[in-house]
């Protein structure tokens, strides 16, 4: 079922969500599987739908600050990134809040949650009708590619998936930059929209990530699949291979003709929907550069190919 982007639309999909049910919801990123974090029933159906594994915690979206500063320690670090980034693509893993009204199954029993306040304004007047803090993972089966359309979130479930909002093309294309404040730093868990050289300019250098412990989504090894073999760094295609193309390396479809990262970070995931559809049994892509956002496209590139 499509929900129109109109009032009426929001105030159905809010309804949903406050009976317990799911909805798929559009954010700046990619469309996130919502449901309220109270409620054991309604995240269990988020596992059970998107197959995840219950280790791997789910980001909570907040209406506002004072929302998040229910549920998480906040101390003057958290609350220059949220008055920096907020709303938007940034997640803050924190130490929870004691009394915080979530089920253990949303922060996977840790002493951490990660929250964020997204921007896209349905996803914010949703937030604001129901009240309630949403967990939101995104709107796929768990491991595959991330929907950046209402489409997207249809293929991946069938029809048996749950209602989505439509919200159109999402702007950025790809998830939330996600860093852990700790007590002698901070961490970059999951590279994203917001680079890391952004971030140390508020905070300073960033400390070095624990291999193998998974705190945030994106944290897998293998991650984003689009279910066929990822050739990466390809200037050209193999007679059985789809090209995603960069640049100059033009492709079967481009992730940017021009060479813009920012273009190629929002239609990575439409790119990749595109080339699993296509019937090639293998996928090759570009090289990307690394510097800045183009470090987070790798980043799912690499987990999508492992």
């Amino acid at each position: 079922m499509i929900l129109a982007a109109d009032n009426a639309g929001v105030a159905e999909a809010a309804q949903i969500l406050r009976s317990g049910g799911l909805v798929a919801l559009p954010t700046e990123t990619v469309y996130g599987l919502a449901a309220r974090a109270d409620c054991e029933a309604a995240i269990a159906a988020i596992y059970r739908a998107k197959g995840r594994p219950e280790f791997n915690p789910l980001i909570v979206h907040v209406a506002d600050l004072e929302q998040a500063e229910r549920l998480a320690t906040f101390d003057l670090r958290a609350r220059l990134l949220a008055e920096r980034f907020w709303p938007g693509p940034l997640t803050m893993v924190l130490p929870l809040r004691e009394g915080a009204t979530v089920v253990p199954a949303v922060t996977a029993g840790l002493p951490t949650i990660a929250l964020r306040m997204p921007a896209h304004p349905l996803m914010q007047a949703v937030l604001r009708d129901l009240e309630l803090p949403l967990a939101a993972p995104s709107a796929n089966r768990s491991g595959s590619v991330s929907p950046t359309t209402a489409g997207h979130v249809g293929a991946s479930f069938g029809e048996d998936g749950p209602p989505v909002l439509d919200g159109g093309e999402c702007e950025r294309g790809l998830e939330s930059t996600i860093v852990a404040l700790r007590l002698g730093g901070w961490q970059l868990l999951r590279p994203g929209p917001i680079c890391e050289s952004v971030v140390a300019a508020v905070l300073g250098d960033a400390m070095a990530v624990v291999p193998g412990r998974i705190e945030a989504p994106g944290q897998l090894a293998r991650h984003y699949s689009p279910g066929n073999p990822l050739r990466l760094d390809a200037s050209n295609a193999d007679e059985d291979e789809f090209l995603i193309g960069f640049g100059a390396v033009a492709g079967e479809c481009s992730l940017s003709p021009s060479g813009d990262l920012a273009e190629a970070a929002a239609r990575l995931y439409a790119c990749l929907h595109r080339a699993a559809a296509s019937g090639c049994p293998r996928i090759a892509v570009a090289p990307i550069p690394a510097e800045g956002i183009g470090a987070a496209i790798n980043d799912r590139l690499r987990r999508a190919a492992a």
